[in-house]
């Protein structure tokens, strides 16, 4: 997992000079209409760092290829600049590199309800998944690119 250091020597501290940050970095994504008509969950654009466009797309055709898309539920965010949960660190939401989808159904801290060969398809496309942090600090509705 990417540390912050590592996060900020590449993209900057967006809390510093959001302005910039979101010129030089950040995307408003068409998403294909048919990922939206497969995944109506999904917004028609994403704001998100464009590092994670292919990527996401990438995963999404995967998921739906292998009619996993389904358990897609609701979409829960992606560019959100601030800390994360119980800490003083910046959430890679700042940087636009993490999603979050069913919240309601993967508390932080709760119940991952993802099955496995859903979670697989984006752990083989780059992405970590929160379900597998530790009980303390699971997340099973995020998702964050590592693949730059």
């Amino acid at each position: 997992m990417k540390s912050q250091k590592q996060l900020i020597e590449k993209f900057g501290d967006p809390y510093k000079d959001r302005a910039s940050f979101e010129k030089k970095w950040m995307q408003l994504w068409d998403v294909p209409q048919e990922i939206n008509e497969a995944i109506p969950a999904l917004p028609n654009k994403i704001y998100c760092n464009y590092y994670v466009i292919t990527p996401l797309e990438d995963t999404l055709r995967e998921l739906i290829a292998n009619d996993l898309h389904k358990e897609i539920r609701t979409w829960d965010g992606c560019f959100n600049i601030r800390t994360k949960r119980g800490s003083s660190g910046i959430s890679t939401h700042a940087w636009g590199i993490a999603v979050d989808l069913n919240a309601a159904w993967n508390p932080f801290k709760g119940k991952v309800t993802w099955s496995k060969e859903f979670v697989s398809v984006w752990r083989n496309n780059g992405w970590i998944c929160g379900a597998d942090w530790s009980a303390k600090s699971k997340d099973g509705m995020h998702f964050q690119w590592e693949g730059f």
